[in-house]
């Protein structure tokens, strides 16, 4: 189910080459390699728990109108930038849409309980002792 919903992503992103910033002498300054990535979250139609997931995952690569915008220039050609592009939104696609794991409750014997007890009560000692003295 995941893989439909990135490949659908993949297929509604549009993207758009802009000149990069930086260092990379005359190639930098000739041809536009960078690639901004945009994609309209709310026509992908996510269950609100991954929409959630997906904005906190975002950050404020989200815009108010729910379009995710990401940009890659760290590769000097159009094809590596939009792969690494591509690959990031994926990878955000898929951690939203996996549920977080539930946390086990871990379990204490009773020698343990007991001893975790022991040792608070002895710190609790320590720190009241540190009050002020009375004279």
């Amino acid at each position: 189910m995941h893989e439909d919903i990135i490949a659908r992503a993949q297929a509604l992103a549009e993207e758009k080459f802009i000149a990069a910033s930086g260092p990379g002498g005359q190639n930098v300054n000739k041809v536009a390699t960078a690639v901004q990535l945009r994609l309209d979250v709310f026509a992908l139609r996510l269950a609100p728990e991954a929409f959630h997931r997906l904005q906190d995952l975002a950050g404020s690569r989200m815009t108010k109108g729910g379009e995710i915008v990401l940009s890659s220039s760290e590769h000097r050609t159009q094809e590596q930038n939009r792969e690494a592009a591509r690959t990031r939104l994926a990878q955000m696609l898929a951690d939203a849409l996996t549920p977080p794991r539930k946390r086990a409750k871990s379990r204490l014997n009773r020698v343990g309980k007991t001893a975790r007890l022991k040792t608070k009560k002895a710190r609790g000692q320590v720190k009241a002792g540190r009050g002020k003295v009375e004279w």
